[in-house]
């Protein structure tokens, strides 16, 4: 008995164990996934059986994973599969990653509520319309949420449930582009475990919640929000001490930066560009050492310091032109900034003397000096700043009805030319320092005085019951007006000369405070910082295995392998291990130089062809990143020409994208024109970049007009231009080129992308890009071969940092032409003169401000070609005919020349044909006298 039971077990252990192994797939999981494929309109990608009803197996169904007979992942990223998904998704009990990123899935996204056992979610980059108000419950387990790029509630917006605040697992939320609207939720500052929260491009607006106080996060992207933006102080920013990127750009964000951003030292990338900042940079934000600082278009003031910032700009604010303000301005901005800076003064203080521009209620003597400050009812609130004391010169000084408080500093007792000081209707406190006569002190209207007993002074009497209007104007004094006059005529006539380079600066600003629009920063991904211990943890997808990766500071784990369709180019694929051999492993001393996505390495193969490898850092690894390595792929395996730089392979391996070009040994044209001095190298020579400017000429041509599609490169400078060892120049860098839906004449309307300095003002307004934003970016690089400047340097003056509007001021004057080019040149003939005079004339019809007014680069080839190729014929050498007359007709010439074939080899060229007797080919003569009908 005991036996047959034993036997009994045995078979039912065997049996459970062969249906765990040979399941067939949960019938509730496998009506879903029948749901699923049924409503795609492509379901043949997936490669599903048409007859299957197991999806897991054996044999598993692609792009599926499972757990016993449970569906555990869906992995179909980037398959370009369209239609809706079923709405009862989240019966998928057992589900724990979701991979449908990168497809056209559409429709109503079904909620997911329930999904316990969710951890990843990629649904990113597709075409979802809605989202249901009880998709977050129950997501207890969820680490990782992506729903960028879907136009979710696109008339309404939405926002994000409290329900998400079970999510205590949380650690990556992107949702950048999917029409998130009102408040930031307090909640989301809460939330222990969040390292990256990127909700970009949104409809956000109001504040940054007093909850983000000492929150841990690494990553907070807040970037351009459409409508109002968001708007408030930034202080809370920072306590946040584990930040590494913090972008607030293209928002309404106001007040001072806040000094105890120095405290944020784990900080690489900090962007705040385009919102309403002021006052004065604190010295802490100028001593951290960031990769990327952005402070544009701002109303920052004061000197510009020394930044320790790898790559910082700071244009269109408010600064002093000199690198030390004058004292009576820096006296003013303190003043300014105990008042906590009003609109109307931070848009009209500016410059670097008060006495000489629009410096709104002041006024000055004839010695420029400021005599009157006029702010009665100017709506200022804060206190006074002892700092006025410094401007000794000061007579009257008019504040009545505002909002100020506190006491008057006792340092402006030291202003032995005041006579009038009207503080009326404020809120003035007490002590009141001792001022002497004769100065008239008005003080009627404080109720902080008025209920507090006076102490007896030589100003009592006029402290409580004078009340003084004021009676000068708010603009200056007549004899400060006689100057202002003199100051605007040259100014009007300098702001028509340069009003293109204005025209750009603020087409650029407004397009970056319209929100509907696409951000006007020139953006670089953030690296991870240093210290690998506190790198930012961000989920990415493995495109060459299908698998889904988190990056950690102690590397990456798989965690699903599958099938994904390999891009190839002809035989253009090459494996990391040989380019890590030819690299010496990637070695620092074989190190080229380093770009916005990576490192550049030199090799060279087996058969001695020198290489340079471009391998993409995996810390900037994003969708921005991957677009551009695929765009170089995509454009260069398409194209060829001697003045573009040839791909010859990439390498898509786990983490690794690397990209392998021809190697260039001269390196840049920016170092040639910019750098020679400080490498050691010699300068080019006229006739050298005469060579440049004509093979850059004719590689933008044939991407132009003589490809077989006309592509449009977007970032032609210097810096993409290569070197041969002859110093011939091919284009390089194609991550940006966009390909014109019409051929040269065609427009495509893209974010905007590219180097200010070199972008084209149609395209900075309004995203519409066509060939002739090349040719502008053209004509700069023909200025900075002319004059050996960069487009855009802060250490010029004003007038001529940005290059192409101050050299259309004086190109059509040669003495002043002349004296603008590079003084490395030694210009001396004429003839190198006149080809000056037309390199700069074109450089002019290039950056015409108006599209249609520029030429095509196929111009610009037929204006530059007679500069370089000055051909003449040699000299005549009768030696050379062969005894072949030339006068006679042509087919008693070519008769002649056959009959002494073999008589006479010395017109052949025995070492061309390695010894062989060149033959007469059949049908040649004949032909002549078919032709000839004789």
């Amino acid at each position: 008995m005991e036996a047959v039971q034993l036997m009994g077990f045995a078979l039912t252990l065997f049996i459970s164990l062969f249906s765990v192994v040979y399941s067939v797939t949960d019938p509730n999981d496998l009506a879903i996934i029948n749901e699923f494929k049924k409503g795609l309109e492509n379901s043949e990608l997936l490669e599903w059986p048409v007859n299957g009803d197991d999806p897991c197996g054996p044999p598993a169904w692609p792009h599926i994973i499972c757990t016993g007979n449970k569906i555990q992942q869906i992995q179909v990223m980037g398959l370009g599969l369209k239609g809706p998904l079923p709405q009862n998704f989240n019966k998928l009990s057992k589900l724990t990653n979701l991979g449908l990123q990168k497809n056209k899935f559409s429709g109503k996204l079904p909620s997911f509520g329930g999904l316990s056992e969710l951890r990843y979610a990629f649904l990113d980059f597709n075409m979802f319309d809605s989202i249901p108000l009880d998709f977050f419950n129950g997501l207890v387990s969820l680490e990782v949420l992506a729903l960028d790029d879907n136009p979710l509630n696109a008339t309404t917006g939405w926002g994000l449930p409290n329900e998400l605040q079970s999510s205590a697992q949380l650690t990556n939320l992107t949702l950048m582009n999917c029409n998130l609207a009102g408040s930031l939720p307090e909640f989301l500052g809460n939330m222990s475990s969040l390292d990256v929260l990127l909700l970009s491009k949104n409809r956000l607006s109001g504040t940054i919640p007093g909850t983000f106080k000492d929150s841990e996060l690494k990553m907070l992207w807040l970037n351009d929000q459409s409508g109002d933006g968001m708007s408030g102080s930034i202080d809370v920013v920072s306590t946040m001490r584990s930040l590494t990127s913090l972008w607030l750009h293209g928002n309404h964000f106001s007040g001072k930066i806040p000094k105890e951003i120095g405290n944020l030292t784990y900080l690489q990338d900090l962007n705040v560009n385009s919102n309403d900042l002021v006052g004065l940079i604190p010295e802490s934000l100028a001593n951290m050492s960031l990769g990327h600082l952005d402070l544009n278009n701002n109303h920052f003031m004061g000197p510009i310091p020394n930044f320790k910032a790898i790559n910082v700009s700071y244009q269109s604010n408010s600064f002093c032109q000199a690198k030390i303000c004058a004292p009576e301005v820096m006296a003013l901005l303190e003043f300014l900034d105990e008042l906590n800076y009003p609109s109307k003064l931070v848009e009209s203080w500016s410059g670097d003397n008060p006495c000489d521009g629009p410096w709104w209620g002041l006024s000055c003597d004839i010695n420029q000096k400021v005599i009157v400050i006029n702010l009665p009812k100017s709506n200022l609130s804060g206190t006074l700043s002892p700092s006025i004391a410094k401007l000794d010169s000061l007579t009257h000084i008019y504040l009545g009805s505002n909002n100020i408080s506190g006491s008057i500093p006792s340092s402006w007792t030291s202003l032995k030319h005041l006579v009038l000081l009207d503080l009326s209707n404020n809120h003035i406190s007490l002590p009141l320092p001792e001022f002497t006569p004769p100065l008239k002190l008005v003080l009627s209207g404080n109720s902080l005085l008025n209920s507090s007993p006076l102490i007896a002074s030589p100003l009592q009497k006029n402290s409580t019951s004078t009340s003084v209007s004021p009676s000068l104007p708010t603009n200056k004094s007549s004899s400060s007006k006689s100057n202002l006059v003199i100051f605007v005529v040259p100014i009007a006539s300098f702001a028509l000369l340069v009003s293109f380079a204005m025209l750009l600066y603020v087409y650029v600003r407004k397009r970056s405070m319209d929100r509907h629009k696409g951000p006007t920063s020139l953006v670089v991904h953030p690296r991870d910082p240093s210290d690998l211990d506190r790198m930012v943890k961000i989920a990415i997808s493995d495109e060459t295995k299908g698998s889904l990766s988190i990056l950690t500071g102690r590397g990456s784990s798989s965690i699903h392998s599958g099938k994904y369709p390999v891009m190839e180019a002809g035989n253009l694929v090459i494996s990391v291990q040989v380019l890590r051999d030819v690299t010496k492993n990637f070695a620092p001393e074989n190190e080229l130089g380093r770009g916005g996505f990576g490192v550049v390495y030199k090799g060279e193969l087996d058969d001695g062809t020198k290489i340079a490898v471009k391998r993409m850092e995996s810390g900037v690894i994003s969708s921005k990143a991957l677009d551009e390595f695929q765009s170089e792929i995509s454009v260069l395996s398409k194209v060829r020409h001697r003045n573009l730089v040839s791909l010859l392979g990439y390498s898509v391996e786990g983490n690794e994208r690397i990209l392998v070009y021809e190697h260039m040994p001269q390196g840049a044209l920016s170092t040639h024109l910019f750098n020679w001095k400080s490498l050691n190298l010699e300068p080019l020579s006229w006739k050298r970049r005469l060579n440049i400017a004509l093979d850059v000429a004719r590689g933008m041509e044939y991407l132009h007009t003589l490809a077989h599609q006309c592509f449009i490169h977007r970032d032609l400078k210097p810096s993409n231009i290569l070197l041969t060892d002859d110093f011939r120049a091919k284009v390089s860098d194609f991550g940006l080129v966009k390909p014109a839906p019409n051929g040269e004449k065609g427009s495509v309307v893209t974010k905007l992308a590219g180097t200010f300095g070199y972008l084209a003002p149609e395209y900075a307004v309004t995203g519409k890009i066509t060939t002739k934003a090349d040719v502008f970016s053209f004509g700069v690089v023909l200025m900075e071969l002319l004059t050996g400047w960069m487009a855009l340097d802060d250490d010029r003056p004003n007038e001529s940092q940005y290059l192409v509007a101050w050299f259309w001021n004086i190109k059509s004057s040669k003495e002043k032409l002349i004296a603008a080019i590079d003084p490395a040149l030694d210009v001396k003939q004429e003839s190198t003169f006149e080809s000056i005079y037309t390199v700069a004339e074109l450089a002019g019809h290039c950056t015409a401000r108006e599209p249609g007014q520029r030429p095509d680069m196929s111009h610009a080839v037929n204006v530059l070609s007679p500069l370089v190729e000055k051909w003449k014929p040699l000299e005549e050498d009768s030696d050379d005919d062969c005894g072949i007359d030339y006068s006679l007709p042509l087919n008693q010439m070519v008769k002649g020349w056959q009959e002494s074939e073999g008589k006479d080899l010395s017109c052949v060229d025995l070492e061309d044909t390695k010894g062989s007797i060149p033959s007469r080919p059949t049908g040649f003569a004949e032909s002549f006298t078919s032709v000839d009908g004789r």
